[in-house]
C-alpha cells in the first residue's frame, strides 16, 4: 500500500475573509487560491488550510450560535517561546487559554479560538 500524507485541512466557516485575514496576521501564512467570500487556501507549511464558506443550511443565524460547535482542532507547532506567541495573539484580541503541558507527553501548549470560534492550539517542541 502506498503511504498517504496529509496535504490540506478544510474548515467550513461562516466568514472566509475574516478568518483568512486572522490566520495571515496571526501566523504569517500566505494566501494561495481564493474565491472572494467563498474559498481561501492558506500556505501553512507542509499542510494547507482551506477555508470554505458553509452551505446555506449551516449558516449561523443573526447574532450567531451559542455554545461550542467545533469538532476539530488545528495544532500549530511554533519555534518561539510559547509565552511570546500567546502574548502576541492576545494583543491581536484572540481568546487564549492558559499554557499547560503533560509531562512526559508534551511540551508547553495553549488553546485559543479564532474569530469564527474555531479552536486551535499552539504547541512548543520540547528541547531534546
Amino acid at each position: 500500500m502506498a503511504e498517504a500524507r496529509l496535504s490540506r485541512i478544510i474548515l467550513y466557516v461562516q466568514d472566509v475573509a475574516r478568518l483568512s485575514e486572522f490566520y495571515r496576521q496571526a501566523f504569517a501564512f500566505s494566501l494561495g487560491q481564493h474565491i472572494e467570500g467563498e474559498w481561501a487556501v492558506l500556505q501553512a507549511g507542509a499542510c494547507e488550510i482551506g477555508l470554505l464558506k458553509v452551505g446555506a443550511g449551516y449558516r449561523a443565524p443573526p447574532g450567531g450560535w451559542s455554545g461550542d460547535n467545533n469538532n476539530a482542532k488545528i495544532v500549530f507547532s511554533i519555534d518561539e517561546p510559547i509565552e511570546e506567541t500567546r502574548a502576541r495573539l492576545i494583543a491581536l484580541g484572540v481568546d487564549m487559554g492558559h499554557v499547560k503541558s503533560y509531562p512526559g507527553l508534551t511540551g508547553p501548549l495553549c488553546d485559543g479560538r479564532d474569530p469564527g470560534g474555531n479552536v486551535f492550539q499552539i504547541s512548543q517542541a520540547v528541547a531534546s
